[in-house]
């Protein structure tokens, strides 16, 4: 780790030994590094959804096998959140983010080799801890750095990483040699370059104590964003439910539709979902949050009624349509609430909020598709399990809706 510049001897001059500022990135290219973290940790949890087909096939296991490896993950990055998620509030953003990526090139590692489902399970718990001990530190850093560019990246990138990870997954799968390896590797690559990045970056916040402390399961807020928090809750819940909803099921759903299952169709799923949201919230950027929240919510109800309508007529270009649709306002949602909370939160407090944004949102992510995946193998029936947890996003939507209509 470069922190210092590197000893010199005052007798002789030595030009070249470097100095601090030139061991370190600017701000800016930190700023990028930062993005470019939020890109990669979410590329690489949507990575496996276009192999769990291929893996099914090839080991055998259970439809419920899919949607735990599925779920395990969004419970793995809970747990990291009510623990780690405020310790770069305390520690400083570097050493966790050089921990967490680290750790998540070691996942790679651990897919590339997989031989089982309990590796898949391993790898997707370590997955989860890494990823929800960044999210905050990452999100928080570029905060730190760019207020309001942090602001728009915290939903931007994330959602870039899901759209552009399932699509090259796929694209990898299908055309390249190497199916359930390749992307691992490239993705290897990706996080030992940024693990070096990290090291080289300037640490954006003042460390302060209490790091102990902090590792102390919490869910907690300032008091002044309660309101806010609770104004945005219902949209997040209903968001993250929503990409619960084609994380779990959206491959197969398309397979139904298609009549086959197709690697390729799974990540364009999830790259229509995220891809379709990012595109929402830079368009409508520089409306007030509290219109995003107003946008999304609509947009999102829209969305899953037009996907519930493609599942009962068998249109694939309807889902494809509804998807994007739904997207939109699951984007535009996210980056209104993200607005509405962080730049109000206190410097030494925002990777805490931004733990809670994401502990709240990937509760609603895993724990829908735990129960949609438990129900196709009760009743094996997976259009009607869909039909079901799609109504239920519709209705948390709609209820998103109505609360932000009232204020």
């Amino acid at each position: 780790m470069v922190s210092a510049p590197f000893a010199s001897n005052r007798a002789v001059p030595v030009p070249a030994a470097p100095t601090a500022r030139s061991a370190r990135l600017s701000e800016r290219a930190a700023f990028f590094l930062l993005a470019t973290l939020a890109v990669t940790f979410l590329a690489g949890s949507s990575a496996p959804t276009p192999l769990y087909a291929l893996y099914q096939a090839r080991w055998g296991f259970s439809p419920i096998m899919t949607t735990l490896v599925f779920g395990v993950y969004a419970l793995a990055v809970l747990a990291s959140l009510l623990t780690v998620g405020r310790l770069s509030d305390h520690v400083g953003r570097r050493p966790v983010l050089i921990v967490a990526t680290l750790l998540q090139a070691f996942t790679m590692l651990i897919f590339a080799s997989a031989s089982g489902a309990s590796d898949l399970l391993a790898a997707r718990v370590i997955q989860g801890l890494s990823t929800g001990a960044a999210l905050g530190a990452i999100g928080a850093g570029m905060v730190d750095l760019d207020r309001a560019k942090g602001t728009l990246a915290n939903s931007v990138a994330p959602m870039i990483g899901t759209a552009t990870g399932g699509v090259l997954s796929g694209l990898f799968v299908q055309y390249l040699p190497l199916p359930d390896q390749l992307v691992y590797g490239v993705l290897l690559v990706a996080f030992v370059v940024q693990t070096l990045g990290v090291v080289l970056m300037p640490e954006p916040a003042q460390t302060r104590p209490g790091a102990l402390r902090s590792l102390r399961p919490q869910f907690s807020l300032p008091a002044e964003l309660y309101a806010p928090m609770l104004v945005a809750a219902p949209l997040l819940v209903a968001s993250w439910a929503f990409v619960g909803f084609y994380g779990s099921l959206g491959p197969a759903l398309l397979g139904r539709l298609f009549g086959h299952g197709s690697v390729l169709l799974g990540g364009l799923t999830l790259f229509s979902m995220a891809g379709s949201g990012a595109i929402a919230v830079l368009v409508l950027r520089n409306r007030a949050g509290r219109d995003m929240m107003l946008i999304g919510a609509a947009a999102l109800a829209s969305g899953v009624a037009l996907t519930l309508l493609a599942l009962r007529v068998g249109s694939p270009s309807l889902f494809f349509l509804g998807t994007s649709v739904a997207g939109a306002g699951f984007g535009t949602g996210f980056q209104g609430a993200i607005r509405n909370l962080i730049p109000n939160t206190p410097v030494h407090a925002r990777a805490g909020v931004l733990s809670v944004i994401f502990l709240i949102s990937y509760l609603a992510m895993g724990v829908p598709a735990i129960v949609a995946g438990f129900r196709v193998v009760a009743t094996h029936d997976l259009l009607g399990t869909a039909r079901e947890l799609g109504l239920v996003v519709g209705a948390l939507a709609l209820a998103a809706l109505a609360g932000r209509l009232r204020r």
